[in-house]
């Protein structure tokens, strides 16, 4: 990576010339939008709300299923920075149907979304349970043909470390924490109703910055693997707060519609800012320094 920014999956990944126009704007590497083993149309509308202090969406994990992705996934070489694969499933045999059909295009690292707050069946049951994560890790690696394998944990689990340690166990070459936060809901007064077409959602934004950074520092502290570290970052401080709490990389999400699709860009000139005041040459420098 020519930088330590990556585009969250669930925003903007949906094709090949999106993921383009994100890393000409800045990010160091970008996900596809999460992938499923067959068409899921997704949740009513409306299903993503901005709101005082962050977003909150119930999107509901929509996908043409991986087959209809084979012809953006044969085109991932065109961008010009790694390309991840997130996918999902509603079960191990289901994560690695999907991990054995994208492996064969080669992505950079397969995302395995064991964390969605608002489904059912493909929701975050599995990232909540140390047994049921290393289940899904186990099983995708033994079809993965040599693709690193990164789980994507959810801040609900009672022990975010510990699940993580057992991912790591499992096989896992690096973890991205965290999914988003809940789920939540707001309700619309006026019509006494739910928002949200799903009527519960996950929370993502700067309101969940602190968790993240929190399950960054607790992760850090149990596995050698690289930590993606996602949630509510949208300036260069805030990368290098996640980066302190033991992060490898940052993934940025929300901080495309709080700061427009140049984010990437963005923060990594305030960071190069703030490490050149404070004598840092490097962003390796960077790495779990909260924790000396």
């Amino acid at each position: 990576m020519r930088n330590p920014t990556v585009l969250s999956s669930g925003f903007l990944g949906v094709n090949v010339e999106m993921l383009k126009r994100v890393v000409e704007e800045g990010a160091g590497a970008v996900t596809f939008k999460s992938i499923g083993p067959r068409v899921r149309g997704g949740h009513r509308n409306p299903t993503v709300l901005a709101y005082e202090w962050g977003m909150i969406n119930a999107v509901g994990l929509p996908s043409p299923g991986y087959r209809d992705m084979e012809g953006e996934l044969a085109r991932m070489k065109e961008v010009k920075a790694p390309v991840f694969v997130s996918i999902y499933g509603a079960s191990a045999e289901e994560f690695r149907e999907v991990a054995e059909a994208v492996a064969r295009y080669k992505p950079a690292a397969i995302e395995l979304n064991i964390s969605c707050p608002n489904t059912k069946a493909e929701g975050m049951i599995f990232g909540c349970s140390e047994k049921l994560s290393a289940e899904v890790v186990s099983a995708v690696k033994d079809v993965a043909g040599g693709v690193p394998v990164m789980p994507k944990l959810t801040p609900q689990a009672l022990n975010i470390a510990g699940v993580a340690k057992a991912c790591e166990e499992a096989g896992a070459d690096a973890v991205s924490a965290i999914n988003t936060v809940g789920p939540g809901m707001l309700i619309n007064i006026e019509a006494r109703k739910p928002v949200l077409g799903y009527k519960r959602g996950g929370i993502s934004g700067p309101a969940i910055r602190p968790i993240a950074v929190r399950c960054v520092y607790d992760i850090y502290e149990a596995v050698e693997i690289p930590i993606i570290g996602i949630g509510g970052v949208t300036e260069g401080r805030d990368a290098i707060e996640m980066m302190q709490a033991g992060a490898t990389a940052v993934g940025i999400g929300s901080g495309v519609y709080y700061r427009g699709i140049d984010v990437f860009r963005k923060v990594c000139e305030e960071m190069k800012v703030w490490m050149e005041e404070n004598g840092y040459g490097s962003v390796r420098e960077l790495v779990g320094v909260a924790h000396e």
